[in-house]
Formats: C-alpha cells, sequence, structure tokens
C-alpha cells in the first residue's frame, strides 16, 4: 500500500527536476538574447546609426541614381565577354587550388592524426593568418608583387580560401572514426593509404559540399577584385561606377547577377550528385 505514493513521489520529483531544467535553459536562452540584443543596440550607437539624420533624404538620392541607371546598356557587351571569363575563371581556379591545399594541410593539423603537435600549432596560425586577412587586402598586395591581372586574384582567393576551407577539413577529420584508420594500419597500411581509405570516404561528402559553396563564394569575391586591379568583370564595373556611368554598370551589376545565379545553380546540381546521393 506504502510503494505507490512512495512511486508516485519519485515520478513527481522527475518531472519536477526535467521542469527546472527546462527553466534553466529557458532563463540562459533569455539572457543570453539579452546580451546579444544589448551589443547590437551598443555596437549601432557606437558607429552613429542610430542617428535619424543619416537617413534624411538617402531614400531620394538613390531613387535619383536608379532612375539615372535604367534602362541598363549593353552597348558595350561584346567587350565584357573576356572579363566575365576572367571572373569565372578565377574562381574555379582559386576554388580548386585551395581545396586540395587545405585538405593536404588539414591532415597536420587535425588533432587526431597530427604526426607533430608543433606543426599543428604552427598550420593552425597560419589558417586563423590567412582567414584574418581580407581578399582586397591580399589582392593589394598581390598586384604590387605578380602585377595587374587574374592571376593577383587568383593567388589572394586561394590564400583566403586554404585559411577557410584549411578549419572547416581538420574539424570534419577530427570527427571523423579512427577504427578503420587502426585497422590498415595494423594491416601494414602507410599514414597515407590510412587516410585515403579510412578518413577520406568518411569526409569526402562534406569536402565536396564545403568546396562548393566555397566557389560560390569566391565567384562573387571574384567580381570585386577589379577593386585593386586584379582582373575580372569587377575592373569593369568600378571603371563604369568612377566615370558615373551608370546604365552601364546596372549592365554589369546583371550579368553578373545572372553569372552567379546560373554557378548557384550547377553548385546544386552538383551538391546533388556528390553529396545527396
Amino acid at each position: 500500500m506504502t510503494a505507490r505514493p512512495v512511486g508516485g513521489v519519485l515520478h513527481r520529483s522527475a518531472i519536477l527536476a526535467v521542469v527546472d531544467q527546462g527553466r534553466s535553459r529557458n532563463r540562459r536562452s533569455l539572457l543570453y538574447m539579452a546580451v546579444g540584443l544589448t551589443a547590437a543596440f551598443v555596437s549601432l550607437a557606437y558607429c552613429d546609426a542610430l542617428d535619424p539624420r543619416h537617413y534624411s533624404g538617402a531614400l531620394e538620392r538613390f531613387a535619383a541614381i536608379a532612375a539615372e541607371a535604367f534602362p541598363p546598356d549593353f552597348t558595350r557587351w561584346r567587350s565584357w565577354a573576356l572579363p566575365l571569363l576572367e571572373t569565372l575563371a578565377m574562381s574555379i581556379a582559386s576554388t580548386i587550388i585551395s581545396s586540395v591545399v587545405a585538405l593536404v594541410l588539414a591532415i597536420f593539423v587535425a588533432r587526431n592524426l597530427a604526426p607533430v603537435a608543433a606543426i599543428s600549432a604552427f598550420l593552425r596560425g597560419t589558417f586563423n593568418l590567412l582567414r584574418s586577412l581580407p581578399e582586397l587586402v591580399l589582392g593589394l598586395l598581390l598586384v604590387v608583387t605578380v602585377g595587374f591581372g587574374p592571376l593577383a586574384g587568383i593567388i589572394a582567393l586561394s590564400l583566403h580560401s586554404i585559411g577557410m576551407l584549411g578549419k572547416f577539413f581538420a574539424e570534419l577529420i577530427e570527427h571523423a572514426d579512427l577504427g578503420p584508420i587502426e585497422a590498415l594500419r595494423t594491416q601494414g597500411a602507410s599514414r597515407g593509404q590510412s587516410f585515403c581509405f579510412g578518413v577520406l570516404p568518411q569526409i569526402l561528402p562534406r569536402v565536396v559540399d564545403l568546396a562548393l559553396y566555397r566557389w560560390e563564394h569566391n565567384l562573387r569575391a571574384s567580381t570585386v577584385m577589379g577593386l585593386v586591379g586584379a582582373g575580372g568583370i569587377g575592373f569593369e564595373l568600378i571603371a563604369a561606377l568612377r566615370l558615373f556611368e551608370y546604365r552601364e554598370g546596372l549592365a554589369l551589376l546583371i550579368l553578373t547577377l545572372f553569372l552567379v545565379t546560373a554557378i548557384d545553380l550547377a553548385g546544386g546540381v552538383l551538391r546533388k550528385r556528390f553529396v545527396e546521393d
């Protein structure tokens, strides 16, 4: 007769414990949201973005520029074919180069596979450095080094992408199951063979997925490489805007939009083919 009340008390205690845990998580979530909103408000105030005087007449000025840009002028479309190809080539070359280099270096960065801790720490710091440098800054430095043209853009985008992809690839390797590697090593497989047949099949879908996303990013980034003289359609766009040729600039923006959309669609097809299957 006394077992039921005891059991009921225990059951009620378990429910109350779960409820208390939920309330605690909700309080922490509300606290984090409050901190985030406060940080956003303080940042906006510090940047003087809450002053309504900055927005006075902004809509009218934008409408005036938009009116000058219509209709778009495609008169020089034949001369834009080569810059468009340069932009596409920069995005493809930088993505392939950075993906291969980042994957190789990630093997020496991942904590579960890195042969030497000092090398891992050095490469991890190198990845952080490359990610911290904006592509435009790298492009400006490389234009001075290797000259004007798409080569500077390719190297700049590759270096920045290595820093980003290297971090992601290393994390993928760290979360991979090391059981297949240990089995292969006991059979006399080398370190490279163990990675190729034990780890790479596990992470390859995510590697391809990240590389495709990076390709889309590099395409968008390569369109503004012309700002520092690194070639591509961005050079034509910046030149048109500096000369106040807004109609031609709008035409270039439309072409860039079509190119980015085509790459997004191609990336979706490739992602479905290699990742989702």
